[in-house]
């Protein structure tokens, strides 16, 4: 059987290795690329991103990924942004009071999570959604591993996306599914079995 091929795209953010491993591991044939022919041409195309979300936004355009990524999903092939790769697919972010523009995916702005404890790191559950293929066999009370101060902490797409909702003082998006566009706010690569599970599930939809 042929392992399903995924780019982990290289635009200068995110823990490339650790997720090549961690994808590896779940059953992918796995390239760190930003050649856009490579990330045309795969089943799957992974976002990663660490830091600020200005400074992705910039790496990410630099290398025409807003476009890979809108592209792939108007074809409908799958997408998943992790961390800072999910907050890049809404419309905006802020930062120390600078707004900076998304890739505009989904709609709705990424903020600063209002908890007395910032970053948000550690180990969290989530309440997956109906329907979820990413969560898919996992328990209620499995946890994921967060590092993170922003946030989508409203849902303003679609009624048909599947949510999936964590808790840091406040409510904020962990996950979400729509089409052929996945997210997670967390680290798979980081969660252990649990994020093993996660990427599992995505590269056998793939």
């Amino acid at each position: 059987m042929t392992q399903p091929s995924v780019v982990v795209l290289d635009y200068g953010s995110g823990n490339l290795r650790s997720a090549q491993r961690a994808l590896q591991r779940a059953g992918a044939s796995v390239e760190v690329t930003a050649d856009r022919d490579a990330a045309a041409a795969a089943d799957g195309l992974v976002v990663p991103g660490v830091g600020a979300f200005e400074a992705c936004m910039t790496g990410l355009r630099r290398v025409h990924g807003d476009r890979i990524i809108a592209d792939r999903v108007a074809a409908g092939r799958p997408v998943l942004g992790v961390c800072v790769g999910m907050q890049i697919l809404f419309d905006s972010g802020i930062e120390f009071g600078v707004q900076t523009t998304g890739c505009g995916q989904w709609p709705g702005e990424v903020t600063r999570l209002d908890a007395p404890v910032i970053p948000h790191m550690g180990w969290n559950v989530v309440d997956a959604g109906a329907g979820s293929t990413l969560f898919k066999g996992l328990d209620a009370d499995t946890r994921f591993y967060f590092v993170h101060s922003y946030a989508a902490q409203r849902w303003e797409g679609s009624p048909d996306a599947v949510l999936t909702w964590a808790t840091h003082r406040v409510p904020f998006l962990a996950a979400v599914e729509q089409g052929p566009l996945s997210a997670t706010q967390f680290h798979p690569e980081k969660s252990g079995d649990a994020g093993a599970a996660v990427l599992r599930n995505w590269v056998e939809a793939l």
